[in-house]
C-alpha cells in the first residue's frame, strides 16, 4: 500500500520517499513504485498530476489494489531514495477546478434535485452532466450563488464518518464504496463523497465561469472554467473584444450594438447587389439571338439563383434548351500530348502538344419541353460531372474547356433534332 501524502496535505508540493519497485512498461515507459507519495492518480474524472521524480518526468500515475503507480521516462534504482516534485501550477488548476465543481453541483442538487451523471475535468474546460434540463437564466442564477461561495472563503472539510453516522448522512456519490468513505464538506454548499485533493479554502478557487450549456442526454452538459483558466479566458476574450472595437470604431462594452449596425449595412448592401444583378441577368437574356435553339452561356460575376434566373429568362424567350455555367476554380492546363517523332520544340503541333485550358464549372440545365435529365447524365459522364435534378432543370459541376463543353451540349441538341 502506498502512502498517499495528498490527503495529507493537499497543498504539498515537494517530498521523498523510497523507490519500492521498477520494471519496465509499454511504450518505453517505466513502472515505478514508492512507499509514499504527493502525485494524485487518475480518479473521479481528475486525470493524474505530473512532475519529477529523481530526475525522472512522471507522466502519468495510476492505482491499483492500492498501489500507486508512477510512469517515467526513465528508470530508478529500487531501494534508493527520490525526491518528487510536482507540476505545482497543474495540481493548484485542477483543485481550483474540481472544488468548484462540488460548489456548482451541491448549488443545483439543492436548488433542483437534479444528479451530476458525469464529471470530466479536461485539459481545456471542465464539464458537468446533470439528469435534468435548466435554463441559461437559472445557470446564471447558480453561477452568482457559486461565486458568493468563494467570496466567503469557506473552509473545506475532509471527513471520513463510521459507517453508522454515514447511513445517516446526506451526501452526494455516484458510485457505490467499500472501505472508508471520504466526505468533501463545503459548508452550507456541498458534501460529497471524493478521492481528489481539493483547496484548502474556497477563497483560493478565485472565480467560478459557467461558459455553456447545451442538452445532452435528456439532461444538459454544462462546461466551466475555474480560478487561472477563467482568468485565461477573460483575457483572451478581452484581447478580441479589443480588436474588433479597434476595426468598428467602437467602445469594447459597444461592439454588439456595432456590429448590429454593420450587419443591418450588409443586408442593405447584398440586397442593392440583388437588384442589380437581377438587372445584369436581364441584359445577359436580351443579347442573346433570336432562333437559337440550344444556348450556352459561361457568364462572369454570377452564381445560384442568377444562374437559374437566367437560364428560366432565357427559355421564357422561346430558346428550347439553355446551359449556364460558371467558373468554381482556377483553369489548369490538362496533360499534353506527345508531339510526333522528329518533331521538337516550336516546331512541333502545338495544337495537340500544349493540350486544352480544363476549368472546374458549376452548371444549370434546363427545358420547357425535353426532360433534360438524360442530358445530364451522358454530360456528366464525358466530362467527370456529377448531379441532377428535375426533368425540366438539372444542376451539378463539371470539368472541361470552355469549347469543349458548348461543342457537347451543341452536338447533344443536334442529335436531339431540336
Amino acid at each position: 500500500m502506498t502512502e498517499k501524502l495528498f490527503y495529507k496535505d493537499s497543498h504539498l508540493s515537494e517530498f521523498e520517499a523510497e523507490v519500492v519497485s521498477c520494471c519496465p512498461g509499454e511504450k518505453g515507459l517505466f513502472q515505478v513504485g514508492l512507499d509514499r507519495t504527493a502525485f494524485f492518480p487518475e480518479g473521479g474524472g481528475q486525470y493524474a498530476d505530473t512532475g519529477l521524480l529523481g530526475g525522472a518526468n512522471v507522466l502519468d500515475v495510476q492505482e491499483a489494489d492500492g498501489r500507486i503507480i508512477h510512469f517515467t521516462d526513465a528508470p530508478l534504482e529500487s531501494g534508493s531514495r527520490v525526491r518528487g516534485e510536482l507540476d505545482w501550477e497543474e495540481r493548484f488548476m485542477k483543485m481550483q477546478q474540481h472544488t468548484g465543481e462540488h460548489i456548482v453541483s451541491g448549488l443545483v442538487h439543492s436548488r433542483f434535485g437534479y444528479r451530476n451523471v458525469g464529471f470530466h475535468l479536461g485539459s481545456e474546460d471542465c464539464t458537468m452532466d446533470f439528469n435534468g434540463e435548466m435554463t441559461v437564466e437559472e445557470l446564471a442564477d447558480i453561477e452568482l450563488e457559486a461565486n458568493r461561495a468563494v467570496w466567503k472563503n469557506l473552509k473545506v472539510e475532509t471527513v471520513y464518518p463510521p459507517r453508522d453516522e454515514l447511513a445517516r448522512m446526506e451526501y452526494r456519490s455516484k458510485i457505490e464504496i467499500e472501505g472508508p468513505v471520504r466526505i468533501i464538506v463545503i459548508p452550507g454548499y456541498d458534501r460529497c463523497a471524493c478521492c481528489a485533493p481539493h483547496v484548502e479554502r474556497t477563497g483560493e478557487i478565485g472565480l467560478i465561469k459557467l461558459t455553456n450549456v447545451q442538452r445532452y442526454k435528456g439532461g444538459v452538459r454544462v462546461t466551466m472554467l475555474c480560478g487561472v483558466r477563467a482568468l485565461a479566458d477573460y483575457e483572451v476574450k478581452q484581447q478580441q473584444a479589443k480588436a474588433v472595437g479597434a476595426m468598428l470604431c467602437a467602445r469594447e462594452n459597444e461592439t454588439a450594438e456595432a456590429v448590429g449596425h454593420l450587419k443591418n449595412e450588409c443586408e442593405a448592401l447584398k440586397y442593392a447587389l440583388g437588384e442589380k444583378e437581377k438587372m445584369l441577368v436581364s441584359g445577359m437574356a436580351d443579347l442573346v439571338p433570336d432562333g437559337e435553339e440550344a444556348v450556352c452561356l459561361f457568364p462572369d460575376g454570377i452564381e445560384g439563383d442568377s444562374m437559374r434566373r437566367l437560364m428560366n429568362r432565357v427559355l421564357e424567350a422561346g430558346h428550347i434548351l439553355c446551359a449556364v455555367f460558371c467558373r468554381s476554380g482556377e483553369p489548369k492546363e490538362s496533360e499534353p500530348k506527345e508531339s510526333e517523332p522528329g518533331r521538337s520544340g516550336t516546331g512541333g503541333r502545338s495544337g495537340e502538344s500544349a493540350g486544352k485550358t480544363k476549368t472546374d464549372y458549376r452548371y444549370v440545365i434546363g427545358s420547357r419541353i425535353l426532360d433534360v435529365r438524360s442530358v445530364a447524365r451522358e454530360f456528366n459522364s464525358a466530362f467527370d460531372g456529377r448531379g441532377g435534378g428535375k426533368p425540366e432543370m438539372v444542376q451539378g459541376t463539371a470539368r472541361g474547356s470552355e469549347e469543349e463543353l458548348r461543342a457537347w451540349l451543341l452536338k447533344k441538341a443536334k442529335e436531339m433534332a431540336l
